[in-house]
């Protein structure tokens, strides 16, 4: 810890002094590794396309807030591909902060090694942006993982990715919660097909004595990613849902930590449900399509789940709509089911159908617009004429959360705090600005 912190120190002290200058480098396949052992705060390596066989090891690199190590390709045109190779991890992270990893192909040959791995070894890594990264080719097992952090991690933002094919997506965490994820942001990447999860978020046991470690609450963000099983996925004991997250710590600091999950659009998978959780959750104006079996169950998996909202989603299952395993009697950990669009065969379990707008799963033919059309031309706004008056929901609420009075489109369902909503989609709407596809879901334009 003393190491680090001469770190901390260090990487500031080098904003008080001008003597600290930044450098671009520029590099190819056969020079790019002396390079990149010489970063210092704000270094830029360029990387020139053409195929690494070597690797991309993040070792010790430290960047800091205002001056971020960068290590990219072209914004256009062709890219570095890094070639996996048996035996390493194609790109390894350990003990580096405030590093951007940008414009990046990586095949992974279908070898049984991970595309971007924070090493089990690595005391910590905090600050990586991951952007822009293409990784296909890692699935040679279940285990075999896009991107995966195996040591504490925090402040990581995962970005405009995409991730096909892989044994698992992303597995951020390890299995016996001492490898904590905490304050990230996973936003507007596209994973799809994986044998297992395409993201799971290990839980947490209690949080490391780190400098620099989170201990106020914090949230992590999970937004406008496209999540889908629907090639692919394991069948029997081997399935598992599209996302899964873990419970925060049961007691100090992480204790009071959140999931905001918002703005996704999650698609099928016929072998388990489209998203599990526990722990204290918010997940809102999210679209679920599930034709085989269930959308969402908030249920224990190492603990219980204890805060919970969900609002503002719209379900189409053959299963389960939205299932919670409500702790009973426990004023501490409030629970909210409300505002949401389900149309599934058991809609509502574990808690109260009323302001909720449910059906059976066929009943979706009526009430919304093109529920079972093939991507690209589905549509889950309601239907011309359908009557919702009854179950809608005060936005006022909501209005804590981050993005909550805009639709899954990201446009405002209106100024008045009298604003009333139901589903992922404001009433007016006819036709979704985006269309959902298997695609990197755009950034809306804002107005």
């Amino acid at each position: 810890m003393f190491v680090k912190l001469l770190i901390v120190l260090a990487a500031a002290a080098c904003w008080i002094l001008p003597a600290c200058a930044a450098t671009t480098y520029v590099a190819d396949p056969a020079t790019y590794l002396p390079m990149l052992k010489k970063l210092e705060p704000g270094d830029h390596l360029r990387l020139m396309p053409g195929e690494y066989k070597s690797g991309l090891p993040v070792h010790n690199l430290r960047g800091s807030l205002q001056a971020p190590i960068t290590v990219s390709g072209p914004e256009t045109g062709s890219r570095p591909i890094f070639i996996a190779r048996p035996r390493h991890n194609t790109i390894s992270i350990v003990n580096s902060s405030y590093v951007t990893l940008r414009n990046l192909d990586l095949d992974g040959q279908n070898i049984p090694v991970d595309g971007v791995k924070c090493e089990g070894h690595s005391d910590w890594a905090d600050h990586i942006i991951l952007e822009r990264l293409r990784i296909t080719g890692h699935g040679n097992n279940q285990q075999t993982v896009g991107i995966s952090t195996k040591c504490p991690a925090w402040g990581w933002v995962i970005r405009n990715n995409s991730i096909a094919g892989a044994g698992t997506g992303l597995y951020l965490g390890n299995s016996d919660g001492r490898a904590p994820f905490i304050a990230g942001v996973i936003e507007h990447n596209l994973v799809i097909d994986s044998r297992g999860y395409n993201l799971q978020i290990k839980h947490q046991v209690m949080r490391p004595l780190l400098p620099g470690i989170p201990d106020k609450p914090s949230v992590t963000i999970i937004r406008h990613n496209v999540f889908s099983k629907a090639n692919g996925g394991s069948a029997d004991e081997m399935a598992r849902p599209n996302v899964l997250v873990g419970h925060w710590p049961l007691t100090g600091p992480g204790s009071t930590d959140r999931y905001l999950i918002y703005g996704n659009f999650f698609y099928q998978n016929p072998n388990e449900s489209l998203f599990q959780g526990e722990g204290n959750i918010v997940l809102y104006n999210n679209l679920f399509v599930n034709w085989f079996g269930d959308a969402v169950r908030i249920q224990p998996h190492n603990d219980t789940p204890r805060d919970v909202s969900v609002f503002y989603n719209t379900v189409v299952a053959k299963g389960g709509g939205i299932t919670l395993a409500r702790r009973e009697h426990d004023p501490a950990y409030p629970q909210l089911i409300s505002a949401n669009i389900i149309f599934a065969q058991s809609p509502i379990r574990g808690a109260s159908l009323e302001k909720n707008l449910t059906g059976g799963f066929e009943d979706a033919r009526n009430l919304l617009a093109r529920p079972f059309a093939p991507l690209g031309k589905l549509n889950l706004t309601l239907a011309v004429g359908a009557k919702v008056q009854e179950n809608l929901e005060s936005s006022a609420s909501f209005e804590a959360y981050p993005e909550a009075r805009r639709d899954f489109d990201g446009d405002f369902e209106g100024s008045s705090h009298n604003a009333r909503r139901i589903g992922a989609y404001t009433l007016d709407k006819s036709r979704p600005r985006w269309m959902p596809a298997l695609q990197i879901k755009p950034v809306p334009a804002i107005r």
